[in-house]
């Protein structure tokens, strides 16, 4: 049973504040002026065991707005390098953002980190702010993959103000306050690793079996098999981007959490129609973060994690570990589309018809969260055997013509009846999901002052397999075919 706190019963502590000083930048945040509460998400609050009805809009703005604090935080801002469209840059950290500490709640704990908090000394002559737009895409975003089953970070709440920042163009001040179990990335350790503090890199390293992968511990070399486990998460958590057609599109390895979850989210975007070469982001002009590059790019990063670990686990070990990476992501990808198409079992050939699938999606650019809906609503038939007697071909007579008879072939292999696969596809086909041009709209509203389509949209996003009378509009692409270039302040 859940033992609920107010709001005001917080109490955080900061054990990233006890390892070495020169890890972090302890610093108060900057304050904003007239801080405003845009959205409260109740669902991460209930996960923090914070009363809902605590929830006092102001107490909350002053801690977004950098006013007050919560008892115990002690922010900070971490120390870590990485590498940037793989090149590697020592000049990296938290340069807008504050670890204040963190919650435990039934034994584990949680991280509270106010991203737009002001200036650091890794601020690296930015102004250490976030805007409304991109805090808003980030805000949605973690609820849109979380409840497609995807890892993620998530937040707590939205603040605005009336303070003006300059991006593109002008636009208004906002904070997250973002929730996570660790904000620990690959270029943490790369920091140690390349100004060759290797004591400093085992104490890190011992410091995460502690916290996070105390499993491993007992194993012969614990490093590599908290190693392994990162690995494995990396790589269930890129099959659920490429089987819900999610591009991260800054897969920088100071974006990759060591729990694989969605860190970082930038220029971020749900393909509307298929397209594996897909870039949104417009920095990245050669494509090294295209769609269908993503599993290699993890596997990518992997490897420069990897390095960093050579000090304390045998090269050939960790060689060893990277190549199962590829078998990994595969039958984590595999796992995922299996559940989309309604195949309970795995049966030779599984793996063809898939990539038929996508090449078909691919060929035809087409708008494919509809499609996996209609194939969900066709698992019924009128004599109780496996079949698509329902499906309305009309949209995609052309593009279905040569898969179906392969795919109905193969229903034929399943146990359970079509009225079950119905149920089981409609509970992972999503109705709805975070379109660009979803994400904008609801940020135009939101930036006039009106906030209730985006609270509207929370509540679809931790819903998307249901229906949604009245937003029904939502569901398809917009009949523009092109590419909507994003910033990574976007």
């Amino acid at each position: 049973m859940k033992t609920w706190q107010n709001l005001d019963e917080l109490t955080l502590s900061s054990h990233y504040a006890t390892l070495p000083e020169s890890w972090y930048h302890a610093i108060e945040p900057t304050p904003l002026p007239d801080p405003a509460i845009v959205s409260v998400n109740h669902m991460v609050a209930e996960q923090l065991h914070i009363n809902p009805c605590s929830l006092d809009p102001h107490q909350l703005a002053a801690w977004l707005g950098g006013h007050t604090l919560p008892p115990g935080a002690r922010p900070l801002a971490m120390k870590y390098s990485g590498h940037q469209f793989g090149v590697y840059n020592p000049q990296l950290g938290d340069g807008r953002g504050l670890l204040l500490g963190e919650l435990e709640i039934d034994g584990e704990r949680w991280d509270l980190h106010l991203k737009g908090a002001g200036q650091t000394r890794y601020s690296r002559m930015g102004d250490g702010r976030a805007v409304l737009r991109s805090s808003l895409r980030e805000y949605l975003v973690g609820e849109a993959l979380t409840h497609l089953g995807i890892p993620s970070t998530r937040a707590l709440a939205v603040c605005v103000s009336s303070q003006k920042i300059q991006r593109e163009r002008v636009e208004l001040a906002a904070t997250i306050l973002r929730v996570s179990r660790c904000h620990i990335r690959f270029g943490h350790f790369e920091h140690l690793y390349y100004t060759r503090q290797f004591d400093g890199l085992k104490q890190l390293a011992d410091y995460c079996l502690d916290r996070y992968y105390p499993d491993c511990q007992s194993a012969d070399n614990p490093y590599l098999a908290m190693f392994q486990h990162i690995s494995q998460r990396s790589a269930d958590m890129v099959a659920g981007w490429q089987a819900y057609g999610f591009l991260h599109g800054v897969m920088n390895t100071d974006n990759m959490s060591i729990l694989g979850e969605t860190f970082d989210h930038g220029p971020f975007a749900f393909i509307d129609r298929w397209k594996e070469n897909a870039v949104y982001n417009h920095t990245d002009q050669e494509g090294r973060y295209a769609f269908d590059q993503q599993p290699d790019v993890i596997h990518w990063n992997l490897s420069a994690l990897a390095q960093a670990l050579t000090p304390l686990v045998p090269v050939d070990d960790l060689k060893a570990a990277l190549e199962q990476f590829p078998e990994r992501y595969a039958a984590a990808y595999q796992q995922r589309m299996s559940l989309r198409l309604g195949l309970a079992t795995s049966q030779p050939g599984d793996d063809e018809l898939i990539r038929h699938w996508r090449d078909l999606l691919n060929q035809h650019q087409a708008d494919y969260n509809p499609l996996y809906r209609a194939l969900s609503e066709a698992q019924q038939s009128d004599d109780g055997q496996p079949g698509l007697n329902h499906l309305d071909l009309a949209p995609w007579q052309t593009m279905l013509n040569d898969w179906l008879p392969q795919y109905q072939q193969r229903l034929q292999q399943e146990t359970c009846n079509a009225e079950t696969r119905r149920h089981a596809m409609l509970a992972v086909n999503p109705a709805y999901t975070l379109r660009t041009h979803v994400a904008q709209h609801l940020i135009d509203r939101a930036e006039e002052g009106d906030y209730q389509p985006l609270n509207d949209w929370l509540t679809i996003l931790q819903n998307p397999f249901d229906e949604h009378p009245g937003f029904e509009q939502w569901r398809r692409a917009p009949d523009t075919r092109g590419l909507v270039m994003l910033s990574c302040s976007s």
